[in-house]
């Protein structure tokens, strides 16, 4: 999959952009602030439904417009895909896929990219909602049946947080608990597929991860991946739905008491976090600047590498401002490790970090103007 050509109107400084991309490695050169890092945005908008950078959509409209436009033509074999996201400023933000509405949700299942900059570092360093939101991309892709579970999980948890708020203040000996029980049902079931999918996903990520991290520091380090999670005490991998279902029931009414006390559910997969471990150390607060870089980094090309394996092949590898943090013997590792993937989009500030990559196309960005310049 590669994308061929990128139409961006009032999108960020981006009045009106048509870049035109080929396969193989292209890059953007500009400095800081003048609308490189939009462009993977745009991108990535376009695969996930939303911005790697700021949760408020209207923030990527730009400043004096109502509308902001995302277009890109896809290939794939030899299909082709337009796909469309309209953000609205007052109202609700739109996504086509060769003209037919999609849900912004489901856009990740026409086209596949994986995005790889500095921000990405809160994976490992922040709150667990950072680590659960990357975890369940990739649950996402490998099923996209679970974008809607997620949703429907969503839903159920809202209800069940607002009853128990108006339990609250209700005697404990006149609390009636027929409806919550009919929300515990709903959350364990859907709590169960989410808390199997999400096993899945660590388990099919371990190999990848630790071939990617060899790769990109050079040496065999011992890594892993885990799931920690209330629901799934004492399990692993391989236990199955029914055991998963079991546990989250047992924890569940094990927690009644205290979820009616403080009006919140205290029990479910929206309370789980990973671990990421580097030579039995947890990343978070052991490992290096270095080392957290590098396993990030890692993290993603093992991902871009799960990927591939999906009937829409390889994903779109975006490495913003990547090179410019690394040394050149890792600059050198990564390229390797991205030479045969179909399509690259790398971002640099300076053309002198982005080191031979058989550069098919380059452009410069300034102040939101893309011009193009010759192959490397």
């Amino acid at each position: 999959m590669h994308i061929t050509r990128l139409r961006l109107t009032s999108f960020r400084n981006h009045d009106s952009t048509d870049v035109g991309f080929l396969r193989g490695v292209n890059v953007l050169i500009g400095l800081n602030g003048q609308g490189k890092t939009n462009i993977v945005e745009a991108i990535n908008l376009l695969a996930t439904g939303g911005s790697h950078r700021t949760s408020m959509m209207t923030a990527l409209i730009e400043k004096n417009a109502d509308h902001g436009v995302v277009n890109a033509e896809i290939a794939h074999d030899s299909r082709s895909l337009s796909v469309d996201v309209v953000l609205d400023r007052t109202g609700a933000n739109k996504a086509r896929a060769n003209g037919n509405s999609v849900r912004m949700r489901d856009l990740s299942r026409f086209i596949h990219a994986v995005v790889f900059a500095p921000e990405d570092l809160k994976i490992v360093r922040d709150d667990p909602e950072e680590r659960r939101a990357f975890l369940d991309a990739i649950v996402t892709v490998l099923s996209p049946r679970m974008i809607a579970v997620f949703s429907d999980y969503d839903r159920a948890l809202k209800q069940r947080n607002s009853l128990l708020k108006s339990l609250r203040f209700v005697n404990r000996g006149q609390r009636d608990l027929s409806t919550l029980a009919v929300w515990d049902e709903k959350i364990i079931g859907l709590g169960t597929e989410i808390t199997f999918a999400r096993l899945a996903a660590v388990s099919a990520l371990r190999e990848p991860l630790a071939r990617a991290y060899e790769n990109v520091a050079g040496t065999a380090q011992l890594t892993d991946i885990r799931l920690i999670s209330k629901v799934h005490v004492g399990l692993d991998e391989a236990s199955p739905r029914d055991l998963i279902a079991e546990k989250f029931t047992i924890s569940t009414i094990a927690a009644l008491d205290d979820d009616l006390d403080r009006g919140t559910t205290s029990i479910g997969p929206h309370r789980d976090d990973v671990t990421f471990v580097l030579n039995e150390l947890p990343v978070k607060g052991y490992a290096s600047h270095g080392e957290t870089w590098s396993f990030t980094l890692a993290l993603k090309l093992a991902t871009a590498e799960l990927f591939r394996h999906d009937s829409l092949g390889d994903p779109i590898l975006l490495l913003d401002d990547v090179f410019a943090e690394l040394d050149e013997s890792r600059r050198q590792r990564l390229t390797h490790a991205i030479r045969d993937f179909e399509q690259v989009i790398i971002t640099a500030a300076v053309e002198n970090d982005v080191p031979n990559v058989n550069v098919q196309r380059t452009f410069y960005v300034d102040a939101g103007r893309v011009s193009e310049g010759h192959a490397a």
